[in-house]
Formats: structure tokens, sequence, C-alpha cells
């Protein structure tokens, strides 16, 4: 009701992990496609949404789901991520996250977000940062 008309909106991911059948339900509201890496490497992004929660008061979210398995990692990101800029107005972009994920080894969750997050601010040296950066990775174990 006070969107001002879908001019103010937010993106939001909602999930659901059951640690018994390691079954995630998600649903994706204009958010950053969240990319999954499989233990074996392949990436799959969590696609399943629609618009940003204050666009259109009747939009309807279909759910996605998928199964993880032990060694698998899920990265939730904001736009902040891919749109740090260096000193030379270059974004880093979603291609480098993508290198970051392919290249990433079994470590903690813990250990991948200190290791992206010291990537992004290696990218960016002294340009100012004009949006949030905000992680999530989470690990199968």
């Amino acid at each position: 009701a006070h969107s001002l008309g879908g001019r103010r909106f937010t993106t939001a991911f909602f999930a659901d992990f059951n640690p018994a059948t390691r079954a995630l339900t998600y649903i994706r509201a204009g958010h950053n496609v969240p990319i999954l890496r499989r233990a074996a490497g392949e990436l799959e992004r969590l696609e399943e949404g629609d618009l940003p929660l204050g666009i259109n008061p009747g939009t309807s979210f279909p759910s996605g789901s998928t199964t993880l398995v032990s060694g698998d990692l899920l990265v939730i990101f904001t736009d902040g991520v891919i749109e740090a800029v260096n000193e030379h107005d270059q974004e880093f972009g979603e291609g480098r996250l993508l290198d970051l994920l392919r290249a990433t080894s079994p470590e903690s969750a813990a250990a991948t977000l200190e290791r992206f997050t010291s990537a992004v601010e290696a990218f960016a040296g002294t340009a100012r940062q004009h949006d949030d950066i905000t992680w999530l990775v989470f690990r199968i174990e």
C-alpha cells in the first residue's frame, strides 16, 4: 500500500532447509539469483521466483526446490557484490563471482566467505563503496 506505485520495493530470498532430508525449498522475490556450487563443481542457479516485493500486490511467487548433498555450497548475495566498482569504475561483475565459485575448495563456509569478501575488497581497492555488500554462504557437511 505504501510502495508508491511500485517505485519502492525490496528484493528477498526466502528458503527453508530440512537437515534430515537435505531438501531446500525457496522463493526468490526479485533478488539476485543465488548460485549453488555442487560438490562435483557444477554451478546451478536458484531462479524460481518473481518480482520484488512491493511492485505488484497481486504477485504470486512460485517456489523452487532442490536437494543438497555433502560438499554443496550455496551463495546468496546482494547486488552490491557484483556491482562493486574499482578506481577505474569497472564492476566486479558476475564473471568474477563465478570464477571464485569455480575455484572453491572444500573449505568451511566461514573461510569461503572470508575469501570471497577479500576478493571483492581487493578488486575495489580504495574506491568508495556505493551499495551494501552482503553474503550468505551455506555449506553442507
